[in-house]
């Protein structure tokens, strides 16, 4: 006991010594949780050196000469103490990348790499909205590994556009076979997805459609997001209605309900839930937001209690369910209304088993051009 406290001694006593210096914690929500904030006698231990970071801070003069920086992105659990005016008292927001920041880090991580002139690295910058500098950094190591395997001396669009399938969905589960049955159902699943978003004029551009295999999902749906800094409530509902879109279309089609839509479901239910609980998009409830109070005793990951009525917590799950009801509603009427565009795109993924953007929204024209899946298809090699 004692030894962590003893270290932070050493560490601001030798930053004293080679001032001008700087002290970077990264992490520092791993000391500098909120004290009080745990059980057993390791938090002593966690709580006797922040206590001392926070004597070290204290006793700095103008003159010190010495910057202490911290990094953490769970600013929510620290200690309030750490955060008053004098110790860390400016607070520096390092957000996602947008599109321009995007481009710039895969340019950096792009060079003294063969990269092919027909890689358009401003393409994959807005195809990859939400990710941060180390996922770009990856993405980029991986097309690199997938160049390798196919013996190209230069690294091509395939390779990019395979490396994010893999960094975003996993890895191609290249002995998973599908029986005929499987294939048709994720055929269906899949487009329905995609005929929904494409016909809601609050979704993102459908860029792929696959039903090969990858990571746990047996296809997927690959939307071309954008950077917003806000949604509306008609975004939230065409993005559970596009969600539910696969469900529907199993039940119109099969008849029958498979165990496929159950990461849909989940991911359609929390929207719901935030559009209630966290942005007051629910009428019945009125403008409030639905919070937890956290105990500092038991600690945030332990205790969280309700900070509403029982009544007020079935209210709210009427209306997540109501949300949902009425966008799988909507989901349903959209497939019955265009039956046969969905066909069209599901028959063509069984045989192709990949659709990309330009191939799905020509299936989707052709149907309201009253053109045949046949004339359609694109022309053999």
């Amino acid at each position: 006991v004692g030894v962590g406290a003893s270290r932070v001694r050493d560490l601001f006593d030798k930053a004293k010594q080679n001032a001008p210096s700087i002290v970077f914690v990264d992490e520092i929500d791993a000391v500098g949780r909120q004290r009080g904030a745990g059980l057993g006698g390791g938090h002593d231990e966690r709580e006797q050196t922040l206590n001392q970071i926070l004597v070290e801070m204290d006793g700095f003069s103008n003159e010190t000469n010495v910057i202490v920086i911290a990094a953490t992105n769970r600013v929510d659990v620290l200690d309030p103490a750490l955060l008053r005016p004098g110790r860390f008292d400016r607070k520096v927001i390092v957000d996602l990348p947008d599109v321009k920041g995007r481009e710039s880090i895969l340019k950096v991580h792009a060079r003294g790499k063969p990269i092919a002139k027909e890689v358009s690295l401003a393409d994959m910058a807005r195809l990859t909205a939400g990710f941060a500098g180390a996922d770009l950094e990856n993405l980029i190591n991986e097309a690199a590994i997938f160049a390798a395997r196919s013996n190209r001396n230069q690294i091509s669009m395939i390779d990019f556009q395979d490396a994010f399938d893999r960094v975003v969905m996993g890895p191609e589960r290249k002995s998973k076979v599908l029986t005929e049955n499987d294939k048709e159902h994720t055929a269906y699943h899949e487009a329905g997805h995609a005929v929904v978003s494409y016909l809601l004029p609050n979704t993102d551009p459908v860029q792929k459609i696959t039903i090969i295999p990858r990571g746990r999902a047996g296809g997927y749906m690959m939307s071309l997001p954008e950077d917003r800094s806000y949604m509306t409530r008609e975004h939230f509902e065409d993005r559970i209605a596009m969600a539910m879109g696969g469900r529907a279309a199993e039940e119109v089609f099969f008849g029958i309900v498979s165990t496929g839509p159950a990461g849909d479901l989940q991911q359609s239910t929390d929207m719901a839930r935030q559009m209630v609980m966290r942005y007051g998009m629910s009428d019945r409830l009125g403008l409030r937001s639905f919070g937890e109070q956290q105990s500092v005793f038991l600690g945030r990951s332990i205790s969280a209690d309700r900070d509403y009525s029982d009544e007020t917590a079935r209210i709210i799950d009427e209306e997540v369910q109501r949300i949902v009801d009425e966008q799988y509603d909507r989901s349903l009427s959209i497939i019955k209304e265009n039956r046969e565009r969905l066909v069209q795109v599901a028959e063509a993924l069984i045989v192709e088993e990949t659709l990309d953007r330009p191939r799905f929204e020509q299936l989707m024209n052709a149907e309201e051009a009253g053109t045949s899946e046949s004339e359609a298809s694109p022309l053999p090699a």
